[in-house]
């Protein structure tokens, strides 16, 4: 046996080439340097892509520095599907800074600038106020976090308009996917472009070769989808819940140390528990559905914004409990509605979009089997999870044993799975430890307010 793993000094259309040549190549494997100077190397090249034969363009990665690119363009484009990776800067931890926002074409500068000062002073207020609350009750060791947690409950107040920094990883189809998408995309239309713009011309700068396959992409037909959120609800009778499973298919699997473990090697030894499913309607805020898009085999159909807009947003059981913060962050989420559905009369929706808060309300429709949910819901019902995110799986899961479902004694929060299974540390975050013994209580009792 031989094995090599290849540099990044190769182009992708070279590695695109040798691995399509080598699947008909008998003797030995073809190297990327062996088709460099093959007279039919374009040949076969656009031939394969046009056919749709895409896996030989896959092998090739970009990974993507990216700075200055609002949230709303992140969620509607890069983290919409499953085909990428991304480590962007965090709103939970990293404090914002007021000057980093997109402003919309064509927008009055002056007033979008008021805008984001505006709802960045609330954010600030609002740090500022829950911080000592969120001390009292951490407990003694975590005292520390709580500027951090309060920073987690204030950045509901942040526009989708803040931008972000991030490393994104993409094979070369899902870029020649991005450029065809944007076509249709329905928020962030002028910043999605310039996006392309500069997508391609990174692209091009590693591969000239590209260039055909890039203006394929601009020229095929694209459509966004049209959702009927409304549809859904009516035929599973869905009216005020947050969160409702359907579609249940039912099939119990073994948990065990493949599930427990860092690696997760369920995902590499499937069983039984790809079989079972379910799907869920779910109303969620835009920064918690943010996070569940992280969830890259946790499917999910995303309506035009437009399509589903009214006036509803988020309030955390932080917020909710305290009558000052309370009416402190309904002004502000007022305030936020009262502008942007000015400037949606002004500019359209899909430049208007950025003023909508990370707080505001959207349904999507999510599909997720057994085996990916068990991942899910270890990330999510741990107590260091966001607490509407754990809100959002916890109810899951109600939903999923009130329909007795069999398997759904196994959807617990990871340090419960190892007990059960006696792997040791039972925590595995170490000093990131929330300083409560989850494993000891019953998932009726996992209640969080932080």
């Amino acid at each position: 046996m031989k094995l090599k793993i290849l540099n990044t000094n190769y182009k992708p259309t070279d590695i695109a080439v040798a691995s399509a040549r080598s699947c008909y190549f008998g003797k030995n494997i073809v190297k990327p340097e062996d088709v460099v100077n093959w007279d039919k190397k374009n040949e076969l090249l656009n031939s394969i892509f046009k056919a749709g034969h895409h896996t030989t363009l896959m092998h090739y990665h970009f990974t993507i520095l990216i700075e200055g690119i609002s949230r709303l363009l992140i969620w509607r484009l890069l983290h919409s599907h499953p085909f990428y990776n991304s480590e962007q800067v965090s709103q939970r931890y990293a404090k914002m800074k007021k000057e980093n926002f997109t402003y919309p074409k064509g927008a009055n500068e002056k007033n979008w600038q008021e805008y984001y000062e505006k709802m960045f002073f609330y954010y600030e207020e609002l740090i500022e106020k829950l911080t000592p609350i969120i001390e009292k009750i951490l407990p003694k060791f975590k005292k520390k976090e709580a500027k951090k947690r309060s920073q987690e409950f204030s950045r509901y107040l942040l526009p989708l308009g803040m931008n972000a920094h991030l490393y994104h990883t993409i094979n070369v189809i899902t870029a020649l996917r991005y450029i065809n998408a944007v076509k249709v995309i329905p928020e962030a239309k002028e910043e999605a472009e310039e996006f392309i713009k500069l997508l391609e011309e990174e692209m091009l700068k590693i591969d000239n070769n590209l260039k055909p396959l890039i203006e394929f992409a601009k020229k095929e037909k694209v459509v966004f989808p049209k959702i009927d959120i409304e549809g859904v609800k009516k035929k599973h009778n869905i009216k005020n819940e947050r969160v409702k499973v359907f579609d249940i298919v039912d099939y119990d699997f073994e948990l065990n140390e493949n599930y427990a473990g860092v690696l997760r090697l369920s995902n590499v030894y499937l069983d039984t528990s790809i079989l079972g499913s379910f799907n869920s309607y779910i109303k969620l805020s835009l920064s918690a559905d943010a996070q569940n898009q992280r969830h890259r085999r946790s499917l999910a159909i995303r309506a035009k914004l437009e399509d589903i807009y009214k006036r509803d947003f988020y309030i955390p059981p932080i917020v909710q409990e305290n009558k000052e913060i309370l009416n402190l962050y309904k002004k502000a989420v007022e305030y936020s509605y009262d502008f942007f559905e000015k400037e949606k009369e002004l500019l359209g929706f899909s430049q208007a979009a950025y003023a909508l808060l990370n707080a505001h309300n959207i349904e999507i429709i999510e599909h997720d089997d057994f085996n990916e949910f068990a991942h899910k819901a270890q990330m999510r019902l741990c107590f260091n999870a966001q607490e509407e995110i754990f809100d959002i799986v916890y109810n899951q899961v109600l939903e999923l044993k009130k329909a007795n479902v069999k398997a759904a004694d196994k959807f617990l929060p990871p340090c419960s799975i190892r007990e059960k299974l006696k792997i040791k540390p039972i925590c595995p975050e170490g000093e990131r430890f929330c300083g409560i013994k989850v494993w000891k209580m019953d998932l009726k009792d996992l209640k969080r307010i932080i």
